[in-house]
C-alpha cells in the first residue's frame, strides 16, 4: 500500500521561514530511518503559497486562475512524502515519530492512501490497464 503523507502548512512556513539547522538534521535522520526500512518513495518540502497559484474549473467550462497567496491557510501542504507501507496502521506509527516539524510547536500531518490500479476494479479496462502500465514504466516506477 502506498500513501500520501501531508505536512499541513503555519503561519511560519505561510511567511517563507524556512526550518532550523537543527530540524534539517532530524528530518534527514528520519528519512534515512523510512530509506532503510524501504518505506520512503519520495519527499520534499514546498514554497509557501504566496509562490503557488490555484486554477479554479467551473461546470460551464470556465478556467479561472487564481494567485498566491491564499488567505484561507486551513488545509495548505508545506511538504510530502510518499511511502510503501504494509498498512495504515504502519503508516501512522512512522508518522508518530516525525521530528517536530513546526518550531511553533504544533503540527497536523494528514496521511492518505494512494489508489492502486486494483481499487478501481472493472473500471480499469484492459486498454485502461495497458496505458497505465505504460505510463508508470516511461515514469521509471
Amino acid at each position: 500500500m502506498r500513501f500520501m503523507i501531508l505536512l499541513k502548512a503555519d503561519k511560519n512556513t505561510e511567511a517563507g521561514h524556512m526550518p532550523s539547522e537543527q530540524l534539517l538534521a532530524d528530518m534527514g535522520r528520519f528519512n534515512d530511518e523510512l530509506i532503510k526500512a524501504g518505506v520512503m518513495q519520495a519527499g520534499e518540502g514546498l514554497h509557501p503559497s504566496s509562490r503557488g497559484a490555484r486554477v479554479h474549473f467551473s461546470k460551464d467550462g470556465g478556467v479561472r486562475v487564481e494567485e498566491g497567496p491564499f488567505a484561507d491557510t486551513n488545509g495548505l501542504v508545506c511538504g510530502f512524502w510518499i511511502w510503501r507501507v504494509a498498512s495504515r496502521e504502519e503508516a501512522i506509527e512512522w508518522v508518530k515519530r516525525v521530528p517536530m516539524p513546526h518550531e511553533s510547536g504544533e503540527a497536523d500531518i494528514e496521511i492518505r492512501q494512494i489508489f492502486e490500479m486494483e481499487d478501481f476494479g472493472e473500471l480499469m479496462t484492459p486498454e485502461l490497464r495497458a496505458q497505465e502500465e505504460r505510463q508508470r514504466a516511461q515514469l521509471g516506477g
